[in-house]
């Protein structure tokens, strides 16, 4: 059973989800094409909450309107005893929770810029805020930069985490971080975790700070900033390194994108985030890596579908 937001989409952009929705179009049309004996397709949670007549479910309903939503279907998986795509439940919620993925990669000894985590009902208080001349705040749960904001002191700083708190979330807070994102797709290859070619959203402004309607398409970005493979002799193989520590707080989990923010110009880099169920698009991060990796987009989906099957006995 293939579980999206859009698997049963006929259009183009989605007005709200924006590039989300011609995603699992593509991918659900992969798995048509893959000669599976047979596919089920779902929209919503529903679809799991009396145990359907399936032996593995493929859950890309992540963003569904509530807090941590990304657990539900492998939750309602795991309620069936039904094997699926992807990590645990706890493991997709520590994956969500980008305070405790940056507590996980600084105990790894991965170099980790400092951040507070402001939860709903508890104080906020500006002694716990990171230092910064520009600060970073956002949904502590959010994708694709959903709701983040920046400001230049602790008023700003308040402001903004009472805002995120009306809306129902925790708010995290860091400092901005010049530079460029580099993003690290890491898929499982007999068992174990394969680092994938790595690639950069370079940014022709380096402050930038990249709003989720850049990211879902929804505005033109183009002369902001744009994803070209990364290859940089020095600092590829120590992200590499970096990634392969963080991604042993995980396993198994099928596939993930792990990001970092590297400043070249400063010498430095700073991990940022954990995707466990990140974006497969052949437009996104996983298709550009998997080209660059002589995969077609229909092998890189039936490759982590293959894996995840063979774990769970199913081959």
């Amino acid at each position: 059973m293939f579980v999206a937001k859009h698997a049963l989409w006929e259009g183009g952009l989605h007005p709200e989800d924006g590039n989300h929705a011609p995603y699992h179009v593509e991918v659900r049309d992969i798995l048509k094409g893959l000669g599976l004996s047979h596919l089920s397709l779902a929209d919503r949670y529903d679809s799991l909450f009396d145990r359907p007549e399936v032996d593995f479910v493929f859950p890309l309903l992540n963003r569904g309107g509530f807090l941590n939503s990304e657990m539900m279907l492998p939750l309602l998986c795991t309620r069936h005893a039904i094997p699926f795509l992807g990590a645990s439940p706890i493991l997709r919620g520590v994956a969500d929770d980008k305070h405790l993925t940056k507590m996980a990669a600084a105990a790894r000894g991965v170099p980790t810029a400092r951040w507070a985590i402001y939860r709903r009902g508890a104080p906020v208080e500006e002694a716990r805020c990171p230092p910064g001349t520009r600060l970073v705040i956002k949904p502590n749960a959010s994708s694709a930069s959903w709701g983040v904001q920046d400001a230049h002191d602790w008023a700003g700083v308040e402001a903004a985490v009472a805002d995120i708190h009306s809306q129902g979330h925790d708010a995290i807070v860091e400092p901005f971080l010049n530079g460029s994102d580099v993003e690290v797709p890491v898929i499982t290859i007999a068992g174990e975790p394969v680092v994938m070619p790595m690639m950069l959203f370079e940014q022709a402004d380096p402050t930038h700070l990249r709003t989720y309607y850049e990211k879902r398409d929804l505005v033109d970005r183009s002369a902001k900033y744009r994803l070209v493979p990364f290859t940089d002799a020095e600092w590829q193989p120590r992200i590499a390194e970096y990634t392969r520590m963080i991604a042993e707080e995980f396993r198994p989990f099928d596939y993930g994108r792990f990001e970092f923010r590297l400043d070249l110009e400063g010498g430095t880099v700073q991990f940022l985030e954990v995707n466990l169920q990140a974006n497969l698009w052949s437009q996104k991060v996983y298709g550009r890596s998997a080209e660059l990796a002589g995969l077609t987009q229909s092998q890189l989906i039936e490759t982590i579908l293959c894996e995840s099957l063979g774990r769970h006995g199913l081959l």
